[in-house]
């Protein structure tokens, strides 16, 4: 009756994944690194700092696909401006959206 007792102790295994999941999005991280922290580490023109929920709260309420197309596309708003891609006229449609990505994570 003793045997079974050491099976529940394998179920601290799967704790590891999360730790992969960082990662996960190291082509965001360094796009944003880049690209995105030149305005978005200190708010300049108005960007929306990673981690500040305040700042990100209603612009992630607004859904990714918004949040992509603001940060490909540029945008003008009530708090500032967004220019397309960051200003980084060829960064490709994923790492822009891998840096958008990036940044939502640290900021939810």
């Amino acid at each position: 009756a003793a045997a079974p007792a050491p099976a529940p102790a394998a179920a601290p295994a799967p704790a590891p994944a999360p730790v992969a999941a960082a990662p996960a999005n190291a082509a965001g991280e360094s796009v944003y690194k880049r690209t995105c922290a030149l305005c978005h580490a200190s708010g300049v023109a108005g960007a929306p700092v990673p981690g500040n929920k305040d700042d990100w709260g209603p612009r992630i309420e607004q859904g990714k696909d918004t949040l992509y197309k603001h940060a490909l596309e540029g945008y003008t708003g009530e708090k500032g401006m967004m220019p397309a891609r960051g200003g980084a006229a060829t960064l490709p449609d994923d790492d822009v959206k891998a840096a958008v990505d990036f940044m939502v994570a640290k900021s939810q």
